[in-house]
């Protein structure tokens, strides 16, 4: 299987989540994706999440409800650990659908409101750094 190459950042679509044309970075040093999630509520084994952003473009004021979803434990550069939801979702690259799992996290500090890490790369995807939108480019196109 030979893999597509990908820059440091790109513009992706996650159709199940009601999101486009979200900005997005490749982070090979983290291990799980990471979206941003304003408001989870869980109850009655249903995990509700709000997806909206002052700060990044293109998240509207989407609530999608999981009713599967885990608990993972996140360790973030600096050694915190933290324990966070993990839900199954889906993402657009190259025009194509693939799974992904995203633990959701409160990104409105970060400047990108989505980190794919190793954990969706591996056995997929080649990281150039170089590069920058290479599949939102040929969407485009």
């Amino acid at each position: 299987m030979s893999k597509k190459i990908l820059g440091r950042t790109d513009v992706l679509d996650f159709p199940a989540l009601g999101l486009f044309n979200i900005d997005v970075k490749m982070d090979t040093g983290a291990y799980t994706s990471a979206i941003h999630c304003t408001e989870i509520i869980e109850e009655n084994n249903v995990l509700k999440c709000g997806f909206s952003s002052d700060v990044h473009q293109n998240f509207g004021d989407t609530e999608i409800v999981f009713t599967e979803f885990s608990r993972t434990n996140v360790k973030s550069s600096n050694g915190f650990k933290e324990n966070r939801y993990k839900v199954k979702s889906e993402v657009v690259i190259f025009g194509k659908t693939y799974k992904i799992n995203l633990t959701l996290s409160t990104r409105s500090d970060m400047k990108y409101p989505v980190l794919i890490g190793r954990q969706f790369l591996k056995q997929k995807f080649l990281i150039d750094v170089d590069l920058e939108q290479v599949s939102f480019k040929m969407k485009k196109q």
